[in-house]
């Protein structure tokens, strides 16, 4: 941890929100006139498009577990830890981009799939902001968490997760379901031992929960609107203390407590909600910051 060059990392998997917290800090960062230097959580998968598909195949026609995105065979784990080690020492790091489709690609003058050039940045920013499946990630030889200064958890319940790839991939892709229920098959093991551990190490989770039947996810004809939902905010002990719940339960309405560490608002009031938690916890930060120049 570093209060002169600070590392907030959100951590979630695709479609579990993260876009929706990354556009409150963005609001929090715009009104507080915070440089924030931006990693990507694709950017340290270990394998391009091409090199995956490879690894997969090749995995299943010897009959060994094939590679997921969840898991340390297709990504850098050691290089995250690096990043926030190295960003909250010299306020500095390297960065590349993963190129998700032709339009990304295009400028760099690449296919869409691969990664970019890794690059020095990060001198003159104010903070580190990362986003994508691993900010928490822990392994026993390697753990990023020593060097987050804030750690957020953004997560639905599984079944909403897997209805919410089902239609995505379905919708986005054109895959078959039955592909989608065997990647989410093939990637379950690395799910239990590296996704899921990361949200007892999180300062602050927003986990979204439905208030419609979701119990059969892989026959759901729609995802659950944020408005049929509740968002439960658990804080762990690191923050708990700080947080002012008579204030947090005054701002957003109809919320309320059902631990004395957590508090359930309405799902079409997360972002809202998040804004309001997050803000105290920057303005922390830059108060800190400001002491350790």
């Amino acid at each position: 941890m570093s209060a002169k060059h600070p590392v907030i990392a959100v951590t979630g998997s695709s479609g579990a929100g993260t876009t929706t917290v990354k556009r409150a800090f963005e609001h929090i960062f715009r009104r507080e006139n915070l440089n924030a230097l931006v990693v990507e959580g694709d950017s340290f998968h270990s394998l391009d498009r091409k090199a995956f598909k490879e690894a997969v195949v090749k995995a299943e026609k010897t009959g060994k577990a094939a590679p997921s995105h969840f898991g340390p065979d297709a990504n850098h784990f050691d290089l995250i830890e690096k990043s926030f080690k190295d960003y909250g020492a010299k306020g500095e790091c390297q960065r590349r981009y993963y190129l998700h489709n032709d339009e990304e690609a295009k400028p760099y003058k690449q296919d869409a799939g691969t990664f970019t050039p890794w690059q020095k940045v990060g001198k003159g920013t104010d903070i580190l902001f990362y986003e994508g499946l691993h900010g928490g990630v822990a392994t026993g030889k390697i753990d990023a968490t020593k060097y987050a200064d804030l750690l957020v958890g953004v997560v639905p319940i599984v079944n909403l997760e897997w209805i919410q790839k089902i239609h995505r991939d379905a919708a986005e892709r054109g895959y078959a379901p039955e592909v989608i229920v065997d990647t989410i098959l093939r990637r379950m093991p690395d799910y239990v031992h590296y996704i899921t551990p990361q949200f007892s190490r999180t300062h602050v989770n927003f986990q979204r929960v439905p208030t419609v039947d979701t119990s059969n996810p892989f026959i759901a004809r729609d995802i659950p609107t944020p408005d049929e939902s509740f968002v439960v905010i658990h804080f762990n002990h690191q923050v708990e203390q700080s947080v002012d719940f008579p204030y947090l339960l005054n701002m957003i309405h109809d919320s309320f407590m059902s631990r004395p560490n957590t508090i359930v608002v309405p799902g079409g009031k997360m972002g809202f909600a998040m804004e309001v938690i997050l803000t105290p916890m920057i303005h922390d930060m830059v108060a800190k910051k400001k002491k350790a120049k």
